[in-house]
């Protein structure tokens, strides 16, 4: 296209997908495909010719927080899309690592993503911790960013963005987090992220700077360690 990228995304809810679709043509992106369809993880509609996902160079996604009914409308354990292969199955009712894994397997080989999730999926136990491990050490996750609670409608819990990066994974020995949970304005009863609180997270993410009690490069070997 004119702006050198292509856009596509699959929305659920009727209302959200045509504000999307108005979005990108307020926003000069006429061609930017938005398919209205069911929940992403039992019906996928960009397919390759193959009948195999579609892969892409980068992803982003903000999927229901730890849904209950996320493998309705197909059996995950036999999954045509092999989103699980090389990792356990997301437990039946909590729906998180299940859309990470989606979006894993719809990256590119160099491809790179970020998804909103609530904090627990950085240290619920069970299967959920055996994905988190099988992730950590196949080096797809860049990074992690806390954020306030309060943010988003719906609910009022602290939510984090999940950076996954495939390019150099195997070579991965650490994740960059960053703690900006207490970089916000109150606006109504909800917290906001303000303009200079995101240059920050994005100043200091991009540049892998170390500020005490707000960010560091954390050693995968400490990471097993806790």
């Amino acid at each position: 296209t004119e702006h050198g990228v292509t856009i596509y995304g699959q929305e659920k809810d009727v209302a959200t997908a045509a504000i999307a679709r108005m979005n990108m043509i307020l926003q000069n992106y006429p061609t930017a495909e938005i398919k209205k369809g069911q929940s992403t993880l039992s019906d996928p509609l960009f397919l390759n010719p193959d009948g195999t996902l579609k892969t892409f160079d980068f992803v982003v996604a903000n999927p229901p927080f730890s849904s209950k009914n996320w493998s309705n409308g197909f059996i995950p354990s036999s999954d045509e899309y092999n989103r699980f292969k090389g990792f356990v199955t997301p437990p039946p009712k909590n729906g998180d690592y299940a859309f990470l894994l989606h979006i894993v397997r719809s990256l590119k080989s160099k491809g790179k993503g970020a998804i909103i999730l609530p904090h627990g999926v950085l240290f619920r136990g069970n299967a959920e911790a055996q994905i988190r491990e099988n992730l950590i050490r196949k080096g797809y996750i860049k990074g992690i960013i806390g954020l306030p609670a309060n943010l988003f409608y719906g609910t009022g819990i602290p939510a984090c963005i999940i950076i996954l990066d495939k390019e150099n994974a195997e070579g991965r020995k650490g994740i960059f987090m960053l703690d900006a949970s207490k970089g916000f304005i109150k606006d109504g009863n909800k917290n906001r992220l303000r303009e200079q609180d995101i240059h920050k997270i994005v100043d200091v993410f991009n540049k892998g700077l170390e500020v005490p009690k707000y960010a560091r490069m954390v050693p995968v070997a400490e990471i097993e360690e806790n």
